[in-house]
């Protein structure tokens, strides 16, 4: 375990970050959302994603029990959502993948990378790719009723990760000058999904209070219970099964408002959700990595 002014200095640039978004809102600056949010999934986070899988050292052993462990986890967190959500007769399009699907990358990357360096930020991407595919693919059909397979292709991060891991794979590496050039790009990834994230609490409102922090609450258990369950199962190194836990037990995310707004489930449930998951993971994240960070 670390000292909490360790824990403070990891957790501390993440929500300073996020609370410069929310400050610029309320102090009623323009902060055009569409645009940073496409900006950064279209361009800013896959030139993040594909550098920092091509510069991580490829481990086959290791890599393939994480992204496995990544891949049970979200199910053993899929089927305890689900039998939540039946439950107490929830609502499947509105509940079911804010329950499933956390914020892996706007809170997920940083924290794992302040808390556990470039070792823990590979493992944090594998992670987060694995999420992104599963809410662009099983969360648009879930949320939207249907979808098209075709809809994956579309996505640039799904591009940018698939050819993240063949270079990885490989040990290829791509010219200097366009290494230094996609990697100046990724750069921006981080403050922008943070500070576009206290954009997004600031502006969205909670429409059940009570209901919000007790859902809110369940997923973040859910998640930390699926991801000890999963890293049961293989051979990890304790900082692969800390990023595993931190990764499953973020926050709802911003996602999956859009994707409730576009797809017409209830957009305002999902925005109270978001805002509360985000509020408790301020509070409980010092606590966990304090457990988690050796």
């Amino acid at each position: 375990m670390i000292g909490l002014l360790n824990v403070l200095e990891i957790v501390t640039p993440v929500f300073f970050l996020a609370a410069v978004g929310y400050i610029w809102v309320k102090f009623g600056f323009e902060y055009r959302v569409e645009f940073v949010t496409q900006f950064a999934t279209t361009l800013a986070v896959p030139c993040l994603v594909f550098t920092a899988l091509m510069k991580t050292e490829f481990q086959p052993y290791y890599f393939s029990n994480l992204l496995l462990a990544a891949i049970i986890g979200y199910s053993i967190l899929g089927i305890i959502a689900l039998i939540f959500v039946k439950i107490f007769n929830l609502g499947v399009r509105t509940y079911l993948m804010p329950l499933i699907s956390g914020n892996t990358g706007n809170l997920g990357l940083p924290l794992c990378l302040f808390a556990f360096g470039d070792a823990g930020f590979g493992y944090a991407i594998i992670v987060f790719a694995v999420t992104s595919i599963l809410a662009f693919t099983i969360g648009i059909w879930v949320v939207s009723g249907g979808g098209s397979p075709k809809q994956i292709l579309k996505e640039p991060l799904v591009a940018s990760t698939i050819f993240g891991l063949i270079f990885m794979w490989q040990g290829w590496e791509t010219p200097t000058f366009l290494t230094n050039s996609l990697e100046l790009i990724g750069q921006m990834a981080i403050p922008l999904m943070l500070i576009t994230l206290g954009v997004a609490v600031a502006r969205l409102k909670i429409s059940d209070v009570k209901k919000s922090f007790f859902i809110s609450g369940c997923k973040i258990f859910f998640g930390i219970v699926a991801a000890v369950l999963a890293s049961l199962l293989f051979d990890l190194p304790e900082e692969a099964i800390s990023v595993l836990i931190i990764q499953l037990s973020m926050p709802i995310a911003v996602t999956s408002y859009l994707l409730a707004e576009k797809y017409g489930a209830d957009a305002n449930a999902v925005a109270g959700l978001v805002v509360v998951s985000t509020l408790i993971t301020v509070a409980i994240s010092p606590i966990l990595l304090t457990f988690l960070v050796v």
